[in-house]
């Protein structure tokens, strides 16, 4: 006959035999979660090395096609391309559909005669960088063009130099600069203003004292020609960007590229 010692004793070991089974369970549970984890990590791990080896190789195709980072003229190419978004941007926003309004509803003539007029006045300027680079020639040729337009052109709304035969030029103390020996120095990229060079940025604030329309007055008469002159400048342009969004494999290296040439024809025409 079974004591109730006997049934106690039972009791025990089964409890004890299920702590154990229950144990083996955990056990077992846990190194198949710390499997599966480690499993998800490895993967992970090796698709985010994969993304990365893809991406450089990628970065250094594009690299060797475009050639940057990897270009002598333009060692601030990372704030360049910060100001050149920057420029972009604000073009998108408010410049580039102004001056689709402007060339869509301004009659052309109108349109030629704004064009005429500034370029006009930036004549004068043009005259005495020609004369300063030692072109007389060109110098004078300059200032025949503003007395003609000046007066028979109805100050200059009307370019009746060109049509006789008198040629435009254009000249900055840029390249003044650059006809005197200076170097280009570095490429940068300034906001608002755009593309331009080391040596361009230490001229151009001589340039805008040199534009007789800076000196306009009233103020307000200044300030809203300046914003036409703009107006009418980016307007011209709009096919050219137009073809650049559609050639450039990169729009920023080709209009580095292309403003580094035509500068450097412009300081030494005689070369090409």
């Amino acid at each position: 006959m079974k004591t109730p010692r006997h049934f106690f004793l039972r009791s025990q070991r089964q409890h004890s035999n299920l702590l154990r089974l229950a144990g083996i369970l955990i056990v077992s549970l846990s190194l198949g979660a710390c499997s599966t984890v480690s499993s998800i990590k490895t993967s992970a791990h090796t698709t985010i090395d994969t993304i990365k080896t893809g991406t450089v190789k990628t970065l250094d195709k594009i690299s060797v096609k475009t050639n940057i980072g990897d270009n002598p003229r333009d060692p601030l190419e990372g704030f360049n391309r910060v100001m050149f978004r920057f420029n972009e941007q604000i073009d998108e926003i408010a410049l580039k559909p102004i001056a689709q309004a402007y060339q869509s509803y301004l009659p052309s003539f109108m349109q030629t005669a704004i064009g005429n007029f500034f370029g006009n006045v930036g004549d004068v300027w043009t005259a005495v960088n020609s004369l300063l680079q030692g072109r007389v020639t060109d110098g004078v040729n300059d200032v025949m063009r503003v007395a003609i337009n000046s007066t028979f052109g109805l100050a200059g709304l009307i370019d009746i130099a060109s049509a006789g035969g008198i040629p435009k030029h254009r000249e900055d103390f840029g390249q003044t600069l650059g006809r005197w020996g200076v170097r280009s120095g570095p490429y940068v990229m300034l906001p608002f203003l755009g593309a331009s060079t080391v040596r361009d940025v230490i001229a151009t604030p001589v340039d805008f004292k040199g534009d007789l329309w800076s000196y306009q007055t009233p103020t307000s008469t200044r300030y809203f020609g300046t914003a036409v002159k703009v107006v009418d400048k980016r307007a011209s342009f709009l096919d050219a960007g137009s073809l650049i969004e559609e050639a450039a494999l990169d729009k920023y290296v080709f209009i580095r590229d292309a403003y580094l040439q035509r500068r450097a024809s412009q300081v030494n025409p005689d070369e090409e």
